[in-house]
C-alpha cells in the first residue's frame, strides 16, 4: 500500500470523474465552441457571483494572468512573505509583468488591513514603485492551510478601495477554507477584483484552475491567456473534470480536515516532535527536536511506504486529499506512533 501524503495534487480521477470526462461534449475552445467549457465558465461565476469566468491548465497561469490584468511594468503588489505568487511562480511576476513586491511579515501567510496600510507606498513619491494590488492567499500553503476570517478581508477590501488598489485572491485552496470556516462563495465575489479557484487539488481534478472577475476583464483575460501559450482546443474534457468535482467533491472536503486534524493531534504526543502548526483544513505542518534531520523522518517513513514533504530544515508536511483513505490513515497514525528516533 503506497500511501502518498506529499501533497493533494498527487489525486486521480475517480471512475465516475473519468467517466464524465469519456462522455464530456467538446468543441474547439480557442473559439470559444467549447460546450462543455463554457457551461463550467458559467456555473464557476455564478457560483461566485461575479460576471464571468475563463478556465485555465494551471493555477500559476491563472494568478500571473491576474498580475498581468491589475498592474503596470514598475509597480507594486503587496502581499504576505509566504504568498506562492511570490515564492513558488519561478519569479513570473517579475518575468511577465515587470512587477515587484512588497513583502508583509504576517502571521502564518495571513495579513491584516493595517499592515497593508502601512504598507502602501505614497503616490507623489515617485522614487518608489506605485503601489497597486494587494493579493491574499486562503488558504496559505506555506502557513500550513490558515484561512482568513471574512471580516479581515473587508477590512482590507475597504483599504484597497480608499486606496484604489486591485485586490486579488489566490484560491488555489479557497474550497477548503470555505467548508473550514462555513463561507460561501458569494462572500469572496463580491470583495475581489479577481480570483483564482484551482480544481486539481482538493477537488481532485486532473488539472485546471479558474480565474473569475468582471466580464470586460475576463475578455482582456483572453489575450494575455493566449500570449502565456495557454489556450486550448478540446479541453472540455478537462473541464468535465472541474464540473464533476464542483458537483461532488466540496463537500467531503470534511473528511481530509477531520484526518489532518487527527493526525496533527498525534504528532503533538509523539516526543521527537517539537512542534506543530494549528490544524484548520487539509495540511499538516509540524517540526521536530533540533537533533533530528528532517530527512530521517522521510526515510523512515519512506521505508513503510509513506511519503510526505520537507518545508525547510527540520519542518515537514503532510496532506490528505481525496485518494488518503481511512485504512491509510489509520496505518498513516500507527506507523508515526511506532517512530523513533
Amino acid at each position: 500500500m503506497e500511501i502518498n501524503l506529499i501533497s493533494d495534487t498527487v489525486t486521480k480521477p475517480s471512475p465516475e470523474m473519468l467517466q464524465a470526462m469519456f462522455t464530456a461534449k467538446v468543441g474547439d475552445d480557442v473559439f470559444k465552441q467549447d460546450p462543455t467549457v463554457n457551461d463550467f465558465e458559467q456555473k464557476v461565476a455564478e457560483l461566485f457571483s461575479m460576471e464571468a469566468a475563463m478556465f485555465f491548465p494551471s493555477g500559476t497561469m491563472a494568478n500571473q494572468t491576474a498580475i498581468k490584468l491589475n498592474t503596470n511594468p514598475g509597480d507594486q503588489i503587496i502581499c504576505d512573505k509566504w504568498s506562492h505568487i511570490h515564492l513558488y511562480e519561478a519569479g513570473g511576476a517579475s518575468f511577465n509583468s515587470g512587477v515587484n513586491f512588497n513583502l508583509l511579515d504576517g502571521n502564518r501567510g495571513m495579513i491584516t488591513a493595517e499592515q497593508v496600510k502601512n504598507g502602501i507606498n505614497d503616490p507623489e513619491f515617485y522614487h518608489a514603485p506605485l503601489s497597486k494590488m494587494v493579493s491574499i492567499e486562503n488558504t496559505t500553503n506555506k502557513g500550513g492551510g490558515a484561512c482568513y476570517e471574512i471580516g479581515t478581508l473587508k477590512e482590507i477590501k475597504k483599504v484597497c478601495q480608499e486606496h484604489n488598489l486591485k485586490y486579488h485572491l489566490d484560491g488555489a485552496r479557497l474550497w477548503n477554507a470555505m467548508i473550514a470556516k462555513k463561507q460561501h462563495p458569494k462572500q469572496f465575489g463580491e470583495l475581489f477584483d479577481t480570483i483564482s479557484v484551482c480544481f486539481s487539488k482538493g477537488l481532485g481534478a486532473p488539472i485546471g484552475s479558474v480565474l473569475i472577475s468582471d466580464a470586460q476583464t475576463i475578455k482582456r483575460a483572453l489575450r494575455i491567456r493566449k500570449m502565456f501559450g495557454g489556450n486550448l482546443r478540446q479541453s472540455g474534457y478537462l473541464a468535465a473534470a472541474g464540473l464533476y468535482a464542483l458537483q461532488n467533491n466540496i463537500s467531503r472536503l470534511e473528511e481530509d480536515h477531520r484526518r489532518a486534524k487527527e493526525l496533527g493531534a498525534l504528532l503533538e504526543t509523539l516526543p521527537w516532535v517539537s512542534k506543530v502548526e494549528p490544524v484548520e483544513t487539509n495540511i499538516v505542518i509540524f517540526s521536530v527536536l533540533p537533533h533530528i534531520e528532517d530527512k530521517a523522518v522521510i526515510e523512515k517513513l519512506s521505508q513503510k511506504n509513506i511519503a510526505i514533504s520537507a518545508m525547510a530544515k527540520g519542518t515537514l508536511r503532510m496532506v490528505t486529499h481525496l485518494d488518503y483513505k481511512e485504512v491509510m490513515h489509520d496505518y498513516v497514525k500507527e506507523a508515526l506512533e511506532k517512530l523513533a528516533f
